[in-house]
């Protein structure tokens, strides 16, 4: 009696350490053909780029998939007019939305060179925008080692229902930026390592990104090159079951203790894109700071429709994008073992 009476009393193991996802959804190669729509309208980021629909993108080899492999590149052959948009590049955005769960994308080779910003993010379609909210899962400048080169992980907000800001502690091994989440900046967390993004990550043979979103627990996310000793083998094996207690100290971490995720971020779609310039990318300090300008004194704008070379690295080379859900949400456990 004694014993069952313990047993009966024994909470249960930390669920949040012990939080366990199956496979749900899986693009590879023409996967994503079928599981994306592409973007053809003008680039909300005001970027110099003609996004093409996957017509165009298919007939001027910007889009094309070789074996489990998709390619998303820009154009790097054409002069463009300073009347047109911009350079050709592709956006895309999943037919599906997404709410709590785990996202992983293995990437072999992402977009570098002066004037590219590419971006892997999720975002809500309703708006407007930040209202439903925004998630930067890889974001930087340009990737030729500059101060804009490392990975930023950030939320956007709008600030409704009580706000989303961030506590100046438990926020990841990163680098903590601001921690009010509302707006164009957001609350970002930059990771330490140079290895996560641009010529760094490209030379060091690529890796894998992994988001966790949970209402209950906020957001978290981890890198791991694909070189790296450390790396979880249910994340590198591409695992039917993946195990979060497996994967440390995340790089960035965005708690819930003064943020509302069921209030602040609604069903967000995956998104992923590479445009040019634009109210980031072609701002005067980071324009500057990053020496494409160069002795010519090049505009972004004109860098990016005169210099075709310049993007021949401009691609994304993606291995596989996985959606996990968790086994048993943390609502529909049971607080106490039953005899």
């Amino acid at each position: 009696m004694l014993l069952k009476s313990f047993v009966l009393s024994l909470p249960l193991l930390n669920t949040a350490l012990a939080a366990t996802y199956t496979l749900s959804k899986t693009w590879k190669g023409n996967d994503f053909f079928e599981g994306f729509t592409w973007w053809e309208w003008d680039d909300p980021t005001e970027g110099r780029v003609n996004y093409v629909n996957q017509e165009t993108a298919i007939a001027r080899n910007l889009s094309y998939s070789n074996g489990d492999t998709f390619f998303m590149r820009a154009d790097s052959t054409n002069v463009f007019d300073p009347s047109s948009r911009g350079r050709d590049s592709v956006r895309i955005h999943s037919k599906d939305t997404y709410t709590d769960g785990i996202l992983i994308m293995d990437v072999a080779h992402m977009p570098t060179g002066c004037g590219t910003w590419p971006a892997f993010w999720t975002c809500t379609r309703q708006g407007p925008w930040p209202t439903g909210g925004e998630v930067d899962i890889i974001e930087g400048l340009y990737g030729i080692s500059n101060a804009y080169s490392n990975n930023l992980f950030t939320l956007h907000t709008d600030g409704s229902q009580n706000g989303c800001t961030m506590p100046s502690t438990n926020r990841g091994s990163g680098t903590t930026l601001l921690n009010d989440c509302r707006g164009g900046v957001g609350c970002g967390v930059r990771d330490k390592s140079g290895k996560s993004f641009g010529e760094e990550f490209n030379k060091n043979g690529g890796g894998i990104f992994v988001m966790r979103r949970s209402r209950t627990r906020g957001f978290s996310f981890w890198f791991w090159p694909h070189n790296a000793a450390t790396a979880p083998t249910d994340i590198t094996t591409g695992s039917q079951v993946v195990m979060e207690s497996l994967w440390g100290t995340p790089i960035a971490n965005f708690p819930t203790d003064q943020c509302d995720v069921s209030q602040q971020f609604d069903e967000h779609e995956i998104i992923i894109n590479l445009t040019f310039g634009g109210v980031w990318g072609g701002a005067d300090a980071q324009w500057t700071s990053s020496g494409c300008a160069g002795n010519v004194g090049w505009t972004p704008n004109d860098f990016i429709d005169k210099n075709p070379q310049a993007f021949t690295d401009a691609f994304w080379e993606i291995r596989s994008l996985r959606w996990y859900t968790e086994v048993c949400p943390l609502k529909h456990r049971k607080r106490r073992l039953v005899l």
